[in-house]
C-alpha cells in the first residue's frame, strides 16, 4: 500500500474506532503527539503501539520535546528542562555538551514509550526583535555557536536513537509575531539572509529532516516559504538541504487558505511532506486528498531518512544523567 504525503495527530490518550479505520484507509507517513495525547509512561506506549499497529508498520512518530516552554511530555512523568537559551547561558564553554546530555536523555524518554522523532533542534538565529514565541528557544546570535549547539542536539537524538528534525528551515529568528496566529514577514535581502538566517541551516543540510518555516521574505517572493516555489528551490538549491522536507503545521495562523488548499500548495511548492497537527478529522480527510501519496522522489528521501533509525548505543543512561546533574549543579553553583 502506497504512503500518504502527511503527517497526522490524534484526537486523545487513545485511538477512537474511527480513527483506526481512517489511518487504516489513508496510511499517513507518520504521526505526532501533542500534550492532549499525553498522560503517563503507560498510556503513551499503549498509543503508539495502537497507532503503529492500525497502519501495519514500524510507522515514525514525531513529537516536539525540545525542553523549556516546548515539551509536550512533562513531570512528574518525565523530567523538564530549562529553555534551551538559558541553559546554554548558564553552561557557557560546556553548552554544547551539556545539550548533548539534554537530548540523550529526552531521547531515552522518547524511546522508553515508542516515539522515535523529535522536532529538534531550533536553528533560527536569536535577533533583537526575535518574537517572544521562539526568542528563548533559539541557541544564539552567532551562526557558529548554533551550529554547534544545533549538531550535538541532533547527535544526542541520533545516538539515543530518536530521528532529529530540524527547524524552522530557511531561518525563523527574523519573525517579530508569533506564526501560530499570524504571518510574519522578514525584509532583509537575499545576499543578508544567506550569511545569517539561512547558513545553519546550510552548515546543518546533511541532517535528515527539516520543518519549513511559515514566514514571508519579501524581497524573495510574496508567499509563505512553506507554499513558495521560490522559497523551496532557494532550500533544495541554495542551502542544498536535499532530504526530507516537512512543512510546519499548516493550520497554523501563518497561512491563510483552506485546509485543502494549503495542503495542495504545500506539495505543488516542492514539500515532501505536510504535517497537521490538530486531530480534526474532516481537515486530515481534506489533508490527505489534497495531498496523495508520496512522490518518487519523496519516496526515496524517505527511505534514507528510515535508514537513519538505529539502535540505541548500549550504554548506562543514569551515566548521562548524573553528569547532567553536576554539570548544572556545578555551574548553577559558580
Amino acid at each position: 500500500m502506497s504512503v500518504g504525503a502527511y503527517i497526522f495527530g490524534c484526537s486523545g490518550l487513545e485511538l477512537s474506532d474511527v480513527e483506526k479505520d481512517f489511518f487504516s484507509e489513508v496510511n499517513p507517513w507518520g504521526f505526532i503527539l501533542f500534550s492532549r495525547n499525553i498522560e503517563s509512561r503507560s498510556q503513551v506506549q499503549s498509543l503508539t503501539t495502537q497507532l503503529r499497529k492500525c497502519v501495519g508498520r514500524n510507522i515514525p512518530i514525531l513529537i516536539d520535546q525540545e525542553g523549556g516552554r516546548v515539551q509536550r511530555m512533562r513531570a512528574p512523568h518525565w523530567s523538564e528542562y530549562l529553555p534551551a537559551l538559558d541553559q546554554i547561558n548558564v553552561t557557557g564553554s560546556n553548552a554544547a555538551r551539556s545539550m548533548y546530555l539534554r537530548s540523550r536523555l529526552i531521547a531515552f524518554d522518547l524511546r522508553e514509550v515508542g516515539i522515535d522523532v523529535n522536532c529538534a533542534p531550533v536553528a533560527d538565529i536569536l535577533k533583537p526583535n526575535t518574537h517572544p514565541v521562539l526568542a528563548n528557544r533559539c541557541y544564539g546570535t552567532n551562526v557558529g555557536k548554533v551550529v554547534e549547539i544545533s549538531r550535538a542536539v541532533a547527535e544526542g537524538l541520533l545516538d539515543g536513537g530518536v530521528l532529529p528534525v530540524l527547524k524552522h528551515i530557511p531561518g525563523y529568528g527574523g519573525a517579530m509575531v508569533d506564526g501560530h496566529e499570524k504571518l510574519p514577514y522578514v525584509k532583509a535581502d537575499i545576499n543578508t539572509l544567506r550569511e545569517a538566517d539561512f547558513l545553519p541551516f546550510k552548515l546543518l543540510a546533511d541532517l535528515p529532516m527539516s520543518m519549513t518555516a511559515h514566514i514571508t521574505y519579501s524581497t524573495i517572493d510574496t508567499l509563505p516559504a512553506t507554499i513558495s516555489k521560490k522559497m523551496i528551490t532557494i532550500i533544495r538549491k541554495d542551502i542544498k538541504f536535499k532530504n526530507l522536507l516537512i512543512t510546519d503545521d499548516i493550520s497554523m495562523g501563518a497561512l491563510t487558505g483552506s485546509i485543502s488548499k494549503r495542503a495542495e500548495l504545500s506539495i505543488k511548492a516542492g514539500c515532501d511532506i505536510v504535517l497537521h497537527c490538530n486531530g480534526q478529522l474532516t481537515e486530515m480527510i481534506d489533508v490527505a486528498n489534497a495531498c496523495g501519496s508520496l512522490s518518487e522522489q519523496s519516496e526515496k528521501r524517505s527511505e534514507f531518512v528510515l535508514s537513519r533509525r538505529k539502535p540505541v548505543r548500549e550504554t548506562n543512561v543514569d551515566e548521562f544523567r548524573s553528569e547532567f546533574i553536576d554539570l548544572m549543579n556545578v555551574l548553577s553553583d559558580e
